[in-house]
């Protein structure tokens, strides 16, 4: 079976920003080659319609069978405000919260994300999944693009 990988919105402008492209690139050509399946929500959608026209663009173009649309719901809203109020992350970050909390809902088998303050963070991390364990969620497996690219090479 694929793996499934909630993709947060960084990912996809990583395909533009210089310090990410080359990594972020390789991620996408296993999406394209079926390798993987990237899992996206109705918050992905809202934050790419601010994007550059470009990351814009390139989200659109990417194959659909290999794309899987999930919704933040009311579940996930409660699950994210509990982060909130273990103040795993301030409230700012609410939306990299709901992102975190879909993902676990809909148990991905990785949340990949370039945003290294406030997702892929070793103490953040331990934060979300106590909160999870303790709301007898799964514990959620959060990676940076490059671990997934250069753990799939090593295989």
């Amino acid at each position: 079976m694929r793996p499934r990988l909630y993709f947060d919105t960084s990912v996809f402008g990583g395909v533009f920003d210089e310090e990410f492209e080359e990594i972020s690139t390789l991620l996408f050509e296993k999406v394209r080659l079926g390798q993987i399946v990237c899992v996206y929500s109705d918050l992905s959608i809202s934050e790419l319609s601010n994007a550059p026209e470009s990351v814009r663009n390139f989200f659109n173009d990417l194959p659909t069978d290999h794309l899987e649309y999930v919704e933040v719901t009311e579940e996930a809203f409660q699950l994210a405000e509990k982060y909130l109020e273990e103040k795993v992350v301030g409230k700012t970050s609410a939306d990299d919260c709901r992102h975190i909390a879909t993902a676990t809902i809909n148990k991905v088998d990785y949340l990949v994300s370039w945003n290294f303050k406030h997702i892929v963070n070793v103490f953040r991390i331990r934060g979300y999944n106590s909160v999870n364990l303790k709301s007898g969620y799964i514990q959620l497996d959060i990676r940076s693009p490059k671990e997934i690219v250069h753990n799939e090479a090593e295989e």
